[in-house]
C-alpha cells in the first residue's frame, strides 16, 4: 500500500480558495468510489500556506488511473472545479511512500 501527498505551496491568500477546490473534488471523487483524500493546511510547515492532500492506493499504477475518467460527465465536472488552480499557488511536488505498518 502507498501513501500519495500532493503538497501545493499556495499564493498568500489563496490556501482557502484551494481548499475549497480539494473539497469539492472529494464529493466527486466519492461519487464514483474513489478513495477519500484528506485535505490539509499547515500549522507549522516548512513553507507558509502550503496545503497536502493526502491518499493511499495500492500501487502507482492503481493511483493514476484514478487520474483518468472514463465518465465524461465527472470528468467534466472536475475539471471545471479545478479551473484556475494554478493561479492559486506558487508551486507544488508529489511524495510517495510505501506504507510499511
Amino acid at each position: 500500500m502507498l501513501l500519495i501527498r500532493d503538497i501545493m505551496y499556495c499564493k498568500p491568500g489563496k490556501v482557502r480558495a484551494m481548499v475549497d477546490k480539494a473539497l469539492a473534488m472529494n464529493k466527486v471523487s466519492e461519487r464514483r468510489g474513489m478513495p477519500k483524500v484528506r485535505v490539509l493546511t499547515d500549522l507549522s510547515a516548512e513553507r507558509f500556506w502550503t496545503v497536502v492532500f493526502e491518499t493511499e492506493a495500492e500501487s502507482v499504477e492503481a493511483f493514476m488511473n484514478t487520474m483518468s475518467d472514463p465518465d465524461p460527465e465527472a470528468a467534466k465536472e472536475m475539471e471545471e472545479i479545478m479551473k484556475g488552480y494554478h493561479d492559486l499557488i506558487d508551486n507544488g511536488r508529489r511524495e510517495i511512500y510505501k506504507i510499511e505498518g
